[in-house]
């Protein structure tokens, strides 16, 4: 067990070895990171209540707060997010400094910076969702370029990144 992970009641956080894991991210109790998946400086992924599960190439960045909440494959979370008894489903990205509680966002959707999602909310799919409390608009009735935000944060482009961190990444 590495010092930036702790057991708890008998549940030990595990890390695929081809994940990137820094040693300034703390994991506490039943956390699963999947392969290439990253989890940058000042994390906590908190897995005491309920698991925590990072899918495949997906992204947690600095300052995020994952507690009891699943994160698909190829997600961005952005810095300073929280997610709390949160499911975000395959390729959707939450903004820096946002909030999900209790609720779902759906595949390739969208969650723009500052955005709170209050409990029982169920984003659809290809949304993009935005303010405080949130509103959810289709992204095809947007001026958003889906692909191109995609592109500009592409989770295996913070895997690249986190691959050349030696110093950060163990």
């Amino acid at each position: 067990m590495d010092s930036r992970d702790y057991a708890f009641e008998g549940s030990t956080p595990e890390i695929n070895g081809y994940a990137h894991v820094s040693r300034e991210a703390t994991l506490v109790g039943d956390v699963t990171v999947g392969p290439n998946a990253n989890v940058w400086p000042g994390a906590v992924l908190r897995g005491d209540v309920g698991p925590v599960e990072v899918g495949r190439e997906s992204a947690i960045g600095d300052g995020a707060i994952v507690h009891a909440s699943t994160v698909g494959e190829k997600v961005m979370v952005g810095h300073g997010a929280v997610l709390n008894d949160a499911e975000v489903a395959d390729g959707a990205l939450v903004g820096f400094n946002s909030t999900v509680s209790d609720a779902v966002i759906g595949e390739g959707s969208i969650v723009a910076m500052g955005t709170v999602v209050p409990p029982g909310y169920e984003v659809p799919p290809e949304s993009f969702v935005r303010g405080s409390p949130a509103s959810v608009t289709p992204l095809s009735e947007t001026t958003i370029d889906p692909d191109e935000v995609f592109e500009a944060f592409h989770s295996g482009d913070y895997a690249n990144l986190a691959a050349r961190h030696e110093d950060l990444f163990e």
